[in-house]
């Protein structure tokens, strides 16, 4: 919590008065409300009203009080965590005069006793501040689920509806939509030579995904304290993964498919790393260990680009002794017959044999 927290003092976050007690409230109703409302409000009532100077200005004011509401909810956010870092301090500066100032006694050893009991406080505000930020990514989730799906293309009749994802100042999120498809394409790891080379040269859906990702969270990320950004960030970033996941299972794979992949979830991982603060989450190893739903997508690239089938066995053996493989040998079994020049046949006697 060191992170940037020291340079911030309690409640000097909070924009405005008014009443700041149950630290967080105000971030989730904000979040559930006047975030998913946004400008569009703003844009209906005008649609059916005068279109002149009088909307212009409500749109503006409304576009100036949600961006003081993203601050303010962000503040009672990054209070949490600044509160339970200045209670750590106060432990450890009271600790210090006790051992400097006081003799060696019995009431001595009490009032250090009393002191030590900040501990358990410090560790009610950081719950409360973990619970907190676990409220707000499934707040934000199902909009950034919504996100993958739109830009991942139909499949299976697809899911979204007609309408799209906002960010939390109110515009919408954009996305692939009917005007980006002649120059963007969808998920689709089928290729052969001329569909990979396309693939190349066009707009793919993992950075339509991730602008629109950018564009949903960062308005809000950007007030948040550093821990608390890289906390939202890689919550976000553990559903959007599950979710693609889901999607990838969908499609067949050629050789150069899988190659695509592999350069897609490399785009995903320096996407997040680009954003992530901490230097601790810097590297692959880290990010993966941080991100379990984004390790599986990681695994699954590995798995997908393997040679021949005597190659996926060792690469399960070694990584399961390494301790950083996830999959089970039945996703190993899906996932590999998702190759179209791999026989199924020969993917089962692969698991049987490594079942050995």
């Amino acid at each position: 919590s060191e992170l940037g927290v020291s340079l911030v003092k309690p409640g000097e976050g909070l924009l405005g008065d008014g009443d700041q007690s149950n630290l967080g409230a105000a971030a989730f109703s904000f979040a559930k409300s006047t975030a998913g409302k946004g400008l569009r409000g703003v844009q209906a009532r005008a649609g059916g009203g005068k279109v002149g100077d009088a909307n212009e200005e409500s749109a503006e004011e409304l576009h100036r009080r949600t961006v003081l509401g993203v601050a303010r909810a962000a503040a009672n956010f990054n209070d949490l965590e600044v509160v339970a870092d200045y209670t750590k301090r106060l432990e450890a500066n009271f600790l210090k005069e006790i051992d400097a100032g006081y003799p060696n006694a019995r009431d001595t050893e009490q009032l250090r006793m009393c002191v030590k009991g900040l501990s358990g406080v410090v560790e009610s505000f950081t719950q409360a501040s973990r619970r907190s930020m676990e409220e707000l990514i499934s707040v934000i989730l199902p909009r950034a689920r919504q996100i993958v799906n739109e830009s991942v293309g139909p499949r299976d009749g697809g899911g979204g509806g007609a309408q799209g994802a906002s960010n939390f100042l109110g515009g919408p999120v954009l996305t692939g939509g009917t005007a980006a498809k002649a120059t963007s394409t969808a998920l689709d790891y089928n290729l052969d030579d001329a569909a990979f080379e396309l693939s190349q040269i066009s707009e793919g859906y993992i950075g339509r995904m991730c602008s629109s990702l950018d564009e949903l969270i960062e308005p809000l990320r950007v007030h948040l304290l550093p821990k608390l950004a890289d906390d939202l960030m890689i919550g976000i970033l553990g559903g959007v993964s599950k979710r693609l996941e889901a999607a990838i299972r969908k499609s067949k794979f050629t050789p150069l498919g899988a190659i695509s992949l592999d350069s897609d979830i490399r785009y995903l991982m320096n996407f997040a790393k680009d954003r992530i603060d901490s230097p601790e989450l810097k590297s692959n190893v880290t990010l993966c260990r941080a991100c379990p739903s984004l390790a599986r997508l990681n695994q699954i690239t590995l798995l997908m680009n393997v040679d021949d089938l005597e190659d996926a066995l060792d690469l399960i053996s070694v990584s399961k002794r390494k301790g950083n493989w996830d999959l089970k040998l039945d996703d190993a079994k899906t996932l590999l017959s998702l190759r179209v020049d791999f026989e199924g046949a020969k993917v089962n006697d692969l698991l049987q044999v490594d079942e050995e």
